[in-house]
């Protein structure tokens, strides 16, 4: 197998070289759970995060890389994994532009939002509810504040990085009536629209399109 066929296979990552001459995209895919520092069982599609933190430094660094695509279908995963890659994609000065497919949940939200400009399929899905943890929780008001100081910077980074303001987060967060046995809202393509979440319903050919667009305008 090539190089590219190797990074295929371990990322799920390559290059798109038919555009413009000396023009480059590089095109990474953030699918399935968002693994942190625990490893998931080797049945779950999961992206791990010290892969793409280091690809994102390479696509930061090499010269040839004009844009960068994200594509995303994930299901959340790891909260720490999760927005330390946002704030990576977020600090890029390449242009960006991410594409939902499928599904941005949970942490998925502030990866999406973490681009330049960005794209929700149709029939694709957003859940955003408040933070969850899973095995033992000590109750005293320590792990609260925790809990909330977490909630805080993942809000502050939604907000940051799209349009929703921050009062209208909160309600979708604290929504009861859309979750079976939990608070949040599931919204629907054009709906992440309408709220201010993502900034345009479209697919591939969408994105490429604004993604070259920014390429040019980013050109000296």
């Amino acid at each position: 197998m090539d190089k590219n066929g190797d990074a295929i296979k371990e990322f799920g990552n390559t290059y798109v070289n038919n555009m413009k001459e000396n023009e480059s995209i590089q095109v990474l895919s953030i699918i399935g759970q968002i693994e942190g520092h625990m490893n998931l069982s080797p049945q779950t599609k999961s992206t791990k995060y010290e892969h793409v933190i280091p690809s994102l430094i390479s696509m930061e660094q090499n010269p040839e890389v004009q844009g960068i695509l994200i594509v995303l279908n994930t299901i959340g995963g790891d909260i720490e994994a999760g927005l330390a890659i946002s704030e990576m994609i977020y600090s890029l000065s390449k242009p960006t532009v991410s594409l939902v497919v499928g599904g941005g949940h949970s942490i998925g939200v502030p990866l999406a939002t973490a681009a330049d400009y960005s794209f929700i399929s149709p029939s694709a899905t957003m859940i955003l509810h408040p933070i969850r943890m899973n095995g033992l929780v000590i109750g005293v008001p320590q792990t609260f504040e925790y809990f909330n100081k977490m909630q805080e910077r993942i809000n502050d980074f939604i907000v940051r990085t799209s349009n929703i303001d921050k009062e209208a987060l909160r309600k979708l967060l604290l929504q009861t009536d859309e979750l079976l046995n939990d608070m949040g809202t599931i919204l629907i393509g054009e709906q992440a629209v309408t709220m201010g979440l993502i900034d345009e319903v479209g697919g591939v050919k969408d994105a490429l399109k604004k993604l070259k667009e920014l390429i040019n305008e980013d050109k000296p």
